[in-house]
């Protein structure tokens, strides 16, 4: 009668080992996006990554160029670090979001400002106002439309915005990975359906029993799945699928899946 005990104590006691390990092994993970240009490598956090997706997004949902995403997203770095603020600072005190924009300026209600969508929509609604943007430098294109009291500062990330924005705008196939922990919650199909009407309207989208089908061909179904990846924390995406190569949280990085698939296919978590 001893021996049933002890079987179940020693099986209980592997099942609490292996929950500890992989419970520590999850803490380990240094979660971050990256975007490789060349021989160069960028890092952002998921949340900043989200942001810059967005961003990226409702440029080409209005048709400009990768320069212009560059550019934002450069500024957005330097302005926020690519987080929505609601604060500001002692040079402009009521400035808020991703491009600390000010209400007293003119950019908008504080409301408005702190709508990522609004943000980026009226950044570039004032950087096609510049005459020539694409020819300049950052520093001079952002400044032109920020007009900041640190103008220079724009050119520290110009590397990293044009970066991220090539692998965003899909002008870089599989460029943006992202190490992630395990997903926290169940994905839901809906939400990331309405998350990816806010930058790309236009597109076809069936959302199924946990996965998401989007109808991208070329460089923007590349910037729907960098997309998915750069927004797969916060909407608990599982594994994106295009163009024979697949991203899952497990492995983090692009790998070849031998399935040629005509659309992006986003696939959900389940359950955490």
């Amino acid at each position: 009668m001893i021996a049933l005990p002890l079987c179940l104590a020693l099986i209980g006691g592997g099942i609490y080992a292996a929950a500890s390990y992989l419970e520590q092994s999850q803490i380990l993970v240094l979660e971050r996006c990256t975007a490789a240009a060349g021989d160069e490598t960028f890092n952002l956090a998921p949340d900043q990554a989200a942001n810059a997706a967005l961003i990226a997004g409702i440029s080409l949902q209005r048709g400009l160029p990768a320069r212009a995403a560059s550019i934002a997203l450069a500024t957005a770095i330097q302005e926020s670090k690519l987080r929505n603020l609601d604060y500001g600072d002692k040079a402009g005190p009521d400035s808020r979001g991703l491009f600390q924009q000010r209400p007293s300026q003119g950019w908008g209600t504080e409301a408005e400002v702190m709508d990522p969508v609004y943000a980026a929509n009226r950044f570039f609604t004032e950087l096609q106002k510049v005459d020539g943007y694409e020819q300049m430098s950052v520093t001079e294109a952002a400044q032109r439309v920020q007009r900041s009291a640190y103008p220079e500062a724009y050119a520290d990330h110009e590397a990293e915005g044009k970066a991220f924005a090539s692998a965003l705008t899909g002008h870089s196939p599989a460029a943006l990975t992202c190490v992630l922990k395990r997903a926290t919650a169940a994905g839901d199909p809906a939400t990331v359906a309405a998350q990816l009407e806010s930058s790309y309207p236009a597109l076809e989208t069936v959302a199924g029993d946990g996965s998401v089908a989007v109808a991208a061909a070329g460089p923007t179904g590349w910037a729907v799945a960098q997309w998915a990846v750069a927004t797969a924390d916060e909407l608990q995406i599982e594994s994106v699928d295009y163009a024979g190569l697949g991203w899952t949280r497990q492995d983090g990085g692009w790998q070849p899946t031998g399935r040629n698939t005509p659309n992006v296919q986003i696939t959900l978590a389940d359950r955490p």
